[in-house]
């Protein structure tokens, strides 16, 4: 289940009546959950399941396998600053080694990942998105372990648009912004 906090009614030690900063989010504890903040609001999601972790793990090794010298594969939780009040950790990102800090990733990557959990499907497919979008992140793809699917879209006039999807055994290919060949059903195992 994901909380969401709104400004007004902020846990102990946060400041109340007004919209939390990437500042605030360092008094968060180092207890599991990851905590992001979208628009000035705190977002306190549980650690995932299984599946999610092998879906990532195994998306993390395909993607630095084709990652070429000048970019870097990370995967969550590494803070990802969209604008003073709106920090995310996507699942996976891909950014240039240049972009990337000793503490964060302060401007959009080149690709986000996001793996879905159902406590945070709504917020990943909505949210996120959008936010990305808005920051000019080029490419997001959404992975679906229930499915199990991956869908890949890529930015264009301030919209994602769908560029590549696979589902269960089909072959997921793209060329940007890694060359990737795989399947859903590969992340899983």
């Amino acid at each position: 289940m994901v909380t969401m906090t709104t400004p007004a009614a902020q846990p102990l030690g946060l400041p109340r009546g007004r919209a939390l900063t990437r500042d605030d989010l360092q008094s968060m504890p180092d207890d599991g959950h990851r905590y992001e903040l979208i628009d000035g609001v705190l977002i306190v999601s549980p650690a995932p399941r299984t599946a999610h972790q092998r879906a990532s793990g195994n998306l993390y090794l395909a993607l630095r396998a084709s990652c070429p010298p000048e970019l870097e594969v990370l995967y969550a939780p590494v803070d990802v600053i969209l604008a003073d009040d709106t920090v995310i950790q996507p699942d996976l990102v891909v950014a240039l080694r240049t972009d990337v800090t000793e503490h964060d990733l302060p401007t959009a990557p080149l690709l986000a990942v996001e793996i879905l959990s159902p406590s945070t499907r709504s917020i990943d497919l909505l949210l996120k998105r959008d936010r990305l979008a808005r920051a000019q992140c080029p490419h997001y793809w959404i992975v679906d372990p229930d499915e199990p699917s991956i869908s890949a879209l890529t930015l264009d006039d301030g919209d994602y648009h769908a560029t590549a999807r696979a589902v269960g055994d089909e072959a997921f290919e793209t060329l940007e912004p890694l060359p990737v060949r795989l399947t859903p059903t590969e992340l899983l195992s």
